[in-house]
Parts: structure tokens; C-alpha cells; sequence
């Protein structure tokens, strides 16, 4: 999630270019940079670390050019280095210029094929193809290169290009990632979200999915991937400074949370393409990986309900037993390990101190330990022997979302990767379940565009002084994450619980004010259980809330309010199912009229015991 801004008209661009840099830092802020086409060149500034080693970088010289881009990162391909800051050069003197948000999932390939072509790259990010395959096809034309290079890609992206030899020109495209047009009188922009312009203009150009568009003082064109010129209306806008920078949205949390399906699809990326798996990172050979005895995940707070999720897709599909820990408790206990124990610590920030802790005390004692982390270059990942990453982007609203799902697709990943190598599934079912992971993003956005009761549901309850939430297998972790997204942003008493415990204790809480949240998706070894569970709710007079697969029409017989999700494969429903009840806690915390994005007493990052 990376934040990129181009500029063209009669002003200075340097200092425009960095201000809006300033107003996406929210995007990423491992490194930034600018392009600036100048004296016949194209000057680059490029710095590590947050914008104020850029400004510093590019000085207080009074720059005269007109026409550049900006580019703040947030690392995916390529560890946070000068080299692989944006924007990125190709190897023809520098006379091309690309900036990029989003994942090139075919980059491998392409990048071999530019290498036989004598290419030469000058980082490790999958970015740089772009600017090469510009390069490829460049004959003079911008446009015609653009659109030749967008039709080789895969994967979902933004990008935008410069050319030394096409003066005040800047060329855009977009794919299933943020890209929009800043009208001025007399000038142009290209950003990755309207916050990055919205001082200088409020009227907007939208770019559709597969569109070229090309930006000049005068204004901008559109093309089609056919080359057929598009007309667009120029659009204004009235958001206020803080609803654009969180893109419209009325808080951080309820942006993450539509985010979902872009931090998802960006953690899946190239790692899992037409039904074939590609884990770099997971720091194990075959032969560890078939040595295994034994994984523990050690967590805290959502990462531990993630880690959950792990244990039950790592034991069915790689038959090793998994045991998710409290990440505090844990290291406290003197476990048993060795050298065919596998430790993960789930972090998303990578300075959680318990998790911290517990990983260091795994290395110590000979366990194999692998850290998935949102952050690059944290402590996490000075304290293990691999690191595997999300790619979910910035997380700023307290209370995590859209780390709990991508933290979970990559679980899923892992799994299937332990599982190939140790045949523990056909290789048929493996490309089978990859393809369906492929495409939960695309039903995670489904899901979050359609029409759901979960208003209506949030206004009957929102008062009440109790929720329990109760979940059988897989759906267990999901209401145990339900049940923490609503106590921590609302500030309600509530319980996340196995439904088959429900009668040792937590029935005696059930009364007629009680809403009852079950997880009933179709998991055919448990579902009837939970069916038999809601049924001895609903005995006692509560209220019961199902999250329940599309087509199951049986379970309206025995819940008050259904909310559908999207069908997919039962060890992968933890990502669509835990959606609605993050929208559930966000709508009964609205009205509650509380602070979502900063719930009380509660940080983003727990740094000390």
C-alpha cells in the first residue's frame, strides 16, 4: 500500500510533489522519493526512512521543474534499501521513471525474459519490471509503451510513468488498486488517493479498472486497453483534509476494514498463482520440513486468534500437531522444545514485547523460529531465522482488521506449503484450494458491496449489557475475534466461547436481553452440532445472531437474524466470516457514539510487558 503522486503544469513541482507525499505517508514510510525532469534529465531523490530524510535528501535548491513523481513505500518485494526506493529507473541512462502501488505477480517471469533481453535491474522489487517493459516497448510513443507493458502484467497495481523524451507528459494505469486524476486550472495531478492534491484542487477525473490514462497541462485522456479514447466528466469533491485522508471513509477503522480485499489479495499475490505455490521465505528445507514434530504459535490479542485458525489448517491439511499460545503465558512456562519444533510468532507491528520474548526464548532453547510480521526491519525479525510478511499496508485504527485476515491467508499459505512438501495432500487438492484462496479477496469484496441486516441488527442491541459469541472449529477463532473486536471498540461485556463448552458455565448467563452471535458456516463435521447449540440457546430466550453460508436456507429456522457470507471451502471461512462482526462491533460502537479508531485505554503496539 504504497502512495504515489505525479504532477504536470507551470509550477514547481518539487515542493508540490513532497507536500502530497506528506498527506500519504499514511500509505507506507519506509522510503520515499521524487523524479524530477529537468535540464534535459530526469533528477532523482531517493532516501530511507520517513519524509524527512527525503526532504533533507533533496535540499532547499530552488528546482524549476514543472513535471515529476512521488512515490512513499511500504516494502513487499525487496528489503527497505535506497536501491529499492521508488521511484525506480530502467538501465537506458535513467530516462524513464516509474512509481507503482501494488504487487506484479508475474514479475519472475518477466524479469527472467527482460535479463535475456540484456536489461539490468538495480533492485529487488517486483516494480522495476515496469520500468524495464516501458523500455521494451518504447518507440517514441509513451502511451502505445504503457498500454503494450500493462497488457503483459498480472497482479493489481497502479502505476505511473515518466519519459525524458516526452516532456510534460505523465502516463497512468490501474488495475484493482487506487489511481486518480487531480484537476487544476492550468495543471494536472496523478495520486493514489485525493488527499494527496486536495490543497491544490477539489474537482477529480476517476480512472476505471484496465484504463490508460495520460495527463498534460491541458488535461487528461483516457484510453481502453483497445486504445478507443474515453470521455470522463470532471467531478467535484467536498471532503474536508481528515475524510480524505481516510479516503472518504468516516474512520480508519471502517476504511481498513473495506481495505480487507486489497491486503488479503497483496499477501496472496505471487505467492499463489494459477494453482502453484511460491513461499519464498520460510527460511526451512524439505528436509526440515518433512523432520517436523511439532509447530507452536505463540501470539497476543488477534494475532493469537489468527494463530488458531493456523492450528486447525496446518493439522488438516500437514498432519503435524500445532499448538497456539498466549504468547505472555508461554514464555513463562519453561516449554519443552527442539530441534524439530518449529516456533511462529504472529506480530503486526514486530515489536510486540511478549512475542518479542517468546521468540528469543525459542531460538535459545534449538526451535526452528519463523516470525510473520506486517513491518519490515522490526525487532521480530532480528530475534528469528526467517520471516514471512503480510502485505496488508498501514494499520492505523487501533483495533486490528485487516492484519487478522491477511495474517490468516498467509497461515493458509504455509500450510499448504508444509503440506506439499510432506504429501500429506494430492497435488490436485493443493492447486485446488490455492485457486480458491486466489479468489477470497474477490469475495471478501462481494461481500463487503452487498446488502446485509447488519444495521438493522446493530440497532436492536446496541444497548444491550451482553454478548456471547460461539464458534465450533474453525469458526471458533472467528467468534473468539468477534467477541474481542466488539469489547474492545464498544466497550460491552462480552464472551468468546467453544459452543460444545457452553454448557459448562456460560448458559447460566443467557437470558432474554442476551444476544448470542454463533458461527454456523457450512463445516460439515461440526455443523450440525452447532445447530443442536444454537437450538439450546434459543431454549433459555436469547436472541441469536448466525454468520452462516449463501444458500443455507435451513439454518433461518433456528436463528433471529442470518448474515450471509460468500461460499468457499470450510478451512478458509475464518477470512469471510469474521468480516460481518467486524462490521457488527464497528455499527453498535457508532452508536454507542464512541471513538473507534482510538478505543480507551488500549495501544496500537504493546511495547512493554
Amino acid at each position: 500500500m504504497c502512495g504515489i503522486i505525479g504532477y504536470v503544469g507551470d509550477r514547481p513541482a518539487k515542493d508540490l510533489l513532497l507536500r502530497g507525499l506528506e498527506r500519504l505517508e499514511y500509505r507506507g514510510y519506509d522510503s520515499a522519493g521524487i523524479a524530477l525532469r529537468e535540464n534535459g534529465g530526469i533528477d532523482y531523490v531517493r532516501a530511507v526512512g520517513n519524509l524527512s530524510n527525503l526532504k533533507a535528501a533533496a535540499g532547499t535548491n530552488g528546482s524549476v521543474s514543472s513535471h515529476g513523481l512521488g512515490h512513499t513505500r511500504w516494502a513487499t518485494h525487496g528489503a527497505v534499501t535506497e536501491q529499492n526506493a521508488h521511484p525506480l529507473a530502467g538501465c537506458d541512462g535513467g530516462r524513464v521513471a516509474v512509481v507503482l502501488n501494488g504487487i506484479v505477480e508475474n514479475y519472475r517471469e518477466l524479469r527472467e525474459s527482460l535479463i535475456a533481453d540484456g536489461h539490468t535491474f538495480n533492485s529487488e522489487t517486483d516494480a522495476e519490471v515496469v520500468t524495464h517493459l516501458v523500455e521494451r516497448h518504447y518507440d517514441g510513443d509513451l502511451i502505445a509503451a504503457v498500454r503494450a507493458a500493462y497488457g503483459e502484467l498480472e497482479g493489481h497495481f497502479a502505476f505511473v510513468v515518466i519519459h525524458n523524451d516526452e516532456p510534460g507528459l505523465l502516463v497512468g494505469a490501474r488495475r484493482q488498486c487506487p489511481l486518480v486524476v487531480g484537476v487544476g486550472d492550468g495543471e494536472m495531478y496523478l495520486a493514489s488517493a485525493v488527499a494527496a492534491f486536495l490543497a491544490e484542487t477539489r474537482r477529480v477525473q476517476l480512472i476505471d479498472e484496465g484504463e490508460i490514462v495520460a495527463i498534460t497541462r491541458e488535461g487528461a485522456r483516457f484510453f481502453t486497453q483497445d486504445g478507443e479514447v474515453e470521455h470522463k466528466d470532471v467531478e467535484p469533491i467536498d471532503w474536508d483534509d481528515e475524510v480524505a485522508e481516510k479516503g472518504g471513509y468516516e474512520t480508519f477503522m471502517l476504511k481498513e476494514i473495506y481495505e480487507q480485499p486489497d491486503a488479503v489479495s497483496e499477501t496472496i499475490g505471487d505467492r499463489a498463482r494459477r494453482g502453484k505455490l511460491v513461499l519464498d521465505g520460510i527460511g526451512l528445507t524439505e528436509l526440515e520440513i518433512q523432520n517436523l514434530r511439532r509447530i507452536v504459535i505463540v501470539a497476543c490479542g488477534t494475532a493469537y486468534h489468527a494463530g488458531v485458525v493456523g492450528r486447525y489448517i496446518i493439522e488438516e491439511w500437514a498432519r503435524i500437531p500445532v499448538e497456539p499460545d498466549i504468547a505472555s503465558e508461554w514464555r513463562y512456562r519453561n516449554p519443552v522444545l527442539s530441534k524439530d519444533t518449529l516456533v511462529i510468532g504472529i506480530s503486526q507491528s514486530g515489536e510486540t514485547a511478549d512475542t518479542i520474548a517468546a521468540m528469543r526464548l525459542a531460538r535459545e532453547q534449538g526451535a526452528r523460529t519463523l516470525a510473520i510480521t506486517n513491518q519490515l526491519g522490526t525487532q521480530i525479525t532480528r530475534e528469528v531465522d526467517s520471516v514471512l510478511y503480510t502485505r496488508a499496508g498501514l494499520e492505523i485504527g487501533v483495533a486490528a482488521t485487516k492484519t487478522f485476515t491477511a495474517q490468516s491467508a498467509l497461515l493458509s499459505l504455509i500450510a499448504l506449503k508444509l503440506a506439499q512438501v510432506r504429501r500429506t495432500l494430492p497435488a490436485a487438492e493443493i492447486e485446488f484450494i490455492l485457486e480458491e484462496l486466489y479468489d477470497l479477496p474477490e469475495r471478501m469484496e462481494h461481500f463487503l458491496d452487498g446488502d446485509h441486516p447488519i444495521d438493522e441488527i446493530a440497532e436492536r442491541h446496541y444497548q444491550k449489557p451482553f454478548f456471547l459469541y460461539l464458534g465450533r472449529h474453525i469458526g471458533l477463532p472467528v467468534a473468539l475475534e468477534g467477541a474481542l473486536k466488539l469489547k474492545e471498540i464498544s466497550y460491552i461485556p462480552t464472551e468468546g466461547y467453544s459452543a460444545g463448552e457452553m454448557k459448562h458455565g456460560p448458559i447460566a448467563l443467557l437470558d432474554s436481553e442476551t444476544p448470542v452471535v454463533c458461527i454456523a458456516t457450512d463445516q460439515k463435521v461440526v455443523y450440525d452440532k452447532v445447530v443442536s447449540n444454537i437450538q439450546e440457546v434459543r431454549a433459555r430466550g436469547a436472541q441469536v445472531i448466525a454468520i452462516a453460508t449463501d444458500g443455507n436456507e435451513d439454518i433461518q429456522h433456528h436463528a433471529d437474524d442470518v448474515i450471509y457470507i460468500p461460499r468457499t471451502p470450510a478451512f478458509l471461512q475464518a477470512v469471510l466470516a469474521v468480516v460481518p462482526l467486524q462490521l457488527l462491533a464497528y455499527r453498535i460502537a457508532r452508536l454507542r457514539g464512541l471513538n473507534v479508531d482510538q478505543p480507551r485505554n488500549l495501544a496500537k503496539t504493546v511495547t512493554v510487558e
